[in-house]
């Protein structure tokens, strides 16, 4: 007797977060975790490769660089080269580098360092994703990579699905709004089309 396939929403809500990849504990909702998710975000949202984004993360890591503190006493040279090198950086090395040691400044200038106090100072979550847009280089995509992953552990981080999620979705016959937006489920099942989503680019792309 042959099993019935699993339906979409089975196979995608096991996916991993792409914080958990890293290593990232969101649910234990403490600064460090956060500003290295934060960190993360900045990479992901910036015009590289997943893979590069990874490697530049982990290099941060690497050298003890996951606190806004420690990266601006690094510097911005320090930032261009090794860290950047060594994640894999050709482009943008130094314009990153720029935009995360001025994050880094007004994240410490405005809200004492701490990610905690923007969602405590933001009125609903609009405002969230209107303060975190008013970092330097974070524009309506790096907010959402940011942000959607938090949905289970922070009450107003509840960013709309992107379009290119919902495109796939539609695509596998999958309706997102019968599932709770602020859910695990969700969140896994989202990081789960945005995978599919860029396979099926990859896929697709000329030789």
């Amino acid at each position: 007797m042959v099993s019935a396939t699993p339906s979409p929403r089975t196979q995608l809500k096991h996916s991993p977060l792409y914080s958990e990849e890293l290593g990232i504990d969101l649910a234990s909702g403490t600064e460090d975790q956060l500003f290295r998710w934060f960190l993360a975000s900045l990479l992901y949202g910036g015009h590289i490769a997943e893979t590069i984004a990874r490697r530049t993360y982990q290099a941060f890591c690497d050298h003890e660089l996951t606190t806004p503190g420690s990266i601006l006493a690094a510097g911005w040279d320090f930032l261009v080269n090794p860290v950047m090198r060594e994640g894999g950086y050709v482009r943008y090395d130094f314009s990153k580098s720029d935009q995360i040691l001025r994050d880094c400044q007004q994240l410490v200038d405005e809200y004492d360092g701490s990610l905690w106090r923007v969602h405590e100072i933001a009125h609903d979550a609009a405002d969230l994703e209107t303060r975190l847009r008013a970092f330097h280089g974070i524009g309506p995509v790096t907010a959402n990579i940011f942000l959607r992953e938090l949905r289970p552990f922070w009450p107003k981080a509840d960013p709309p699905p992107l379009a290119v999620v919902m495109a796939a979705a539609q695509g596998l016959g999958l309706d997102l709004s019968r599932i709770r937006r602020k859910s695990l489920t969700f969140v896994r099942i989202e990081a789960g089309l945005i995978r599919l989503r860029r396979q099926y680019r990859r896929q697709s792309a000329p030789p």
